[in-house]
């Protein structure tokens, strides 16, 4: 018959030592996941008017998921952005090329970008066609973007407490 030794007392410690460090990792992968989800913007709502209401953000902005020429974009409402301005990798994968350089003063400085046409951009349910977009915006990803009065002139804009509302004109 075969007698089992106990785990010497340096393996057992390294057991307990790897299964703490194990709990640590699991822990802060989950706490780091429900942050995430957290810290997203709430969805726009669409009312059954057709306006369009968002919800302020936690950092004090309003989000919109939309896209530009078919390419997804995360859109920060700036009622001061004369313009759309998008990233510079965002301009290429929606093929947009070629216009006017210009250099824009932004909140950040001085920076140099292009003016360029697009065919359409959509909000939620609302789409505006032909506008003119300011490219070398610089986001938290190339998605990021700004939606600019060029865009929001054609809504009306209503602010109550933390929900803006865009309703069609």
């Amino acid at each position: 018959m075969h007698q089992h030794s106990p785990p010497s007392p340096r393996r057992a410690l390294w057991r307990m030592h790897a299964g703490i460090a194990l709990f640590w990792v699991v822990l802060l992968g989950v706490l780091y996941i429900a942050m995430d989800r957290y810290l997203q913007p709430s969805a726009a709502q669409v009312t059954s008017s057709g306006s369009l209401q968002l919800q302020r953000h936690r950092d004090g902005h309003f989000y919109v998921d939309g896209s530009i020429d078919g390419q997804p974009v995360r859109f920060m409402v700036d009622t001061g952005a004369t313009y759309i301005a998008i990233t510079d990798a965002l301009a290429e994968r929606a093929g947009l090329q070629g216009g006017e350089v210009v250099e824009f003063r932004t909140a950040n400085g001085t920076r140099t970008g292009r003016l360029v046409r697009t065919q359409r951009i959509t909000v939620g349910p609302h789409q505006v066609q032909h506008l003119t977009v300011g490219t070398g915006y610089t986001g938290r990803s190339e998605e990021d973007a700004l939606l600019g009065q060029n865009f929001l002139r054609h809504f009306e804009v209503l602010m109550r407490g933390d929900v803006l509302e865009l309703r069609p004109r």
